[in-house]
This record gives structure tokens, sequence and C-alpha cells, in this order.
């Protein structure tokens, strides 16, 4: 992938293949990551390095609030959800709370048109974390962008996780479509 700055210094992702990266597990109902969820986005998260996921996706028409324009609402959705799973990887997933999520809306966020999410690990504590999410745009333009702090589960709760339950798994690539 290349890596590309805009004017503020951000960096952005061409969209080429990633094919060699590591799927990250979705689940049942989640609103984002949910696939049986019948109102969710459905997006897959991919582990591009130590700290750091991408999931490449367009937005359907559906979840826009000004025509041609997603929803602020599910732009932040989509924010929080890469920030947390920036989290996810590695042998022993880190399952987090979102206790703050500070948004900038930068540029209207298409639909119907390929962004792609990133969220990178910034602080670990023990029991606390914050992470960045990005939108981009194909063209590699930031369109929104968030800051978040982040609240580890209790192990009592995590513990009474059923994963199969929650269908909390890497589904085969037939079953993701």
């Amino acid at each position: 992938m290349n890596d590309l700055n805009d004017d503020r210094g951000q960096r952005a992702v061409s969209f080429d293949s990633y094919d060699w990266l590591k799927l990250q597990a979705n689940s049942s109902n989640c609103f984002v990551c949910g696939l049986h969820n019948p109102f969710g986005l459905k997006l897959k998260f991919y582990q591009r390095s130590s700290g750091e996921v991408i999931s490449d996706y367009i937005v359907s028409a559906v979840y826009q609030g000004y025509p041609g324009v997603v929803h602020g609402g599910v732009v932040a959705a989509m924010l929080d959800e890469a920030a947390g799973r920036a989290f996810m990887g590695g042998d022993s997933p880190r399952f987090m709370y979102t206790a703050r999520l500070d948004l900038r809306f930068r540029q209207n966020v298409p639909v119907g048109q390929p962004i792609r999410l990133i969220g990178r690990r910034k602080t670990s504590k023990e029991r606390t974390a914050t992470a960045s999410s990005f939108i981009y745009s194909s063209n590699g333009s930031l369109l929104a962008e968030a800051e978040a702090l982040l609240i580890e589960v209790p192990e009592s709760v995590t513990n009474s996780f059923d994963p199969d339950a929650l269908g909390w798994r890497i589904y085969p690539e037939e079953e993701r479509e």
C-alpha cells in the first residue's frame, strides 16, 4: 500500500489489494460488523500491522442523511468501531467500551463511493487506552477522524461471553457477502 500525505499532514492510504492481511472476526448482530444484522453495515476489518486495522467499504444510500451524504451518526459508528478494533488484533484480543469519542467531520462522507477506514492504537494502560480512527476517500482525502478513550471490558463480562452465541468468529468468504 502506498502512503499519502494530505495538506494537514494526515496519512492516507492508496486503495490497492490487501489480501495478505489477517481478517478479524465478525459478530452476528453488531450494527457495524454483524453479518446477520439486516440493518447493519457488515464491515470487514483486517489487521494491517500491530495496532492498525483497515476496512474498505461503499456505504449504501440507505444510511444517508442529506442526499448523497452518509448520516453523521453512521460515520461516528464506523469511526468508533475502527478505533476499538485497533486493540482486537494479536493473540489475545482486547475488548473495550468507548468512554469518549471526539469527532471531526472534515468533508462529507459520500454514499455509493469507496471509502477506507483506518483504526490505530495510540496509548495503552492497564484498564484504559486511546486510539485514532480515520475515514478517507478513494483519492486519499481525509473525510472524518476521531480520537477515542477506551475502557477495558471487565473480566467478569468477557468471561461470560459465549463467542458462539455472539457469532464471534472468522466467517468464510461465501458467508460474508
